[in-house]
């Protein structure tokens, strides 16, 4: 399934995309149970989750990557969403508390670049969290839902990536342990696969949360030898 936004608002409107929303929703109001008077920035498609984040932040925006396409959201009222480049995120430097990102680093091409961005505009002891798919998980596998389109990644993988962008690893959670099967017993299911899939195949799950606040100590400055500079002399001038 394409990465497209259009694809992601059809999937989030059928039986399997409804279950996916529920279940990602839940473990994201585990790691962020509270957010009154806070700044909340969503990036890729992140939609589907805010309104539940959204109730007591101080604002709450969206913003669609350039590759990813843009709708308007919420479709009543006053538009909250952007399109933009990831790379260059229009906001002021330590103007966000929270950022989101579902349907972001997978699919993105200029991923250091985004998460480079995103630790410019945190204020100082944001946070960001990141919902991927897992390499591990059969929902990676499986190319009918978005989350099998992209880069999947391990916890290791996404903890270093984390790291190597001035980023403190400080929570992280799992959701979607239900097969990504449309039958309605399996969907109705879905929280006893959930408990289940939690207590005795947490490796398993379709997709992981790392949450990681901002470092606001710059990285070491490396020394390095100087450098030896070679001198040519003239030749000498025969006669």
């Amino acid at each position: 399934m394409a990465s497209d936004v259009v694809d992601l608002r059809d999937f989030y409107r059928s039986l399997l995309g409804q279950v996916a929303r529920r279940m990602i929703r839940r473990a994201i109001q585990r790691i962020w149970p509270d957010l009154r008077g806070m700044r909340l920035l969503g990036i890729g498609y992140a939609p589907p989750f805010l309104p539940a984040l959204a109730g007591e932040t101080e604002r709450t925006i969206a913003l669609m990557p350039a590759s990813l396409g843009v709708l308007r959201w919420p479709p009543e009222g006053c538009n909250l969403v952007t399109l933009a480049d990831e790379a260059e995120l229009p906001f002021a430097d330590y103007s966000i508390d929270r950022v989101l990102l579902v349907h972001a680093l997978e699919t993105s091409d200029e991923t250091r670049a985004m998460l480079k961005e995103i630790w410019r505009v945190l204020a100082g002891g944001g946070r960001v969290l990141i919902v991927a798919p897992n390499r591990r998980g059969i929902w990676a596998r499986l190319d009918r839902t978005p989350f099998g389109s992209g880069r999947p990644y391990t916890m290791s993988q996404l903890s270093q990536l984390l790291r190597d962008e001035q980023f403190t690893p400080v929570g992280s959670d799992a959701a979607l342990f239900i097969p990504p099967a449309t039958g309605r017993m399996v969907l109705r299911s879905a929280l006893a696969w959930e408990r289940i899939g939690k207590r005795w195949f947490p490796t398993f799950a379709g997709v992981l949360l790392v949450e990681a606040t901002k470092q606001i100590y710059a990285k070491p400055t490396m020394v390095r030898a100087p450098r030896r500079r070679i001198v040519y002399q003239p030749a000498p001038h025969r006669l």
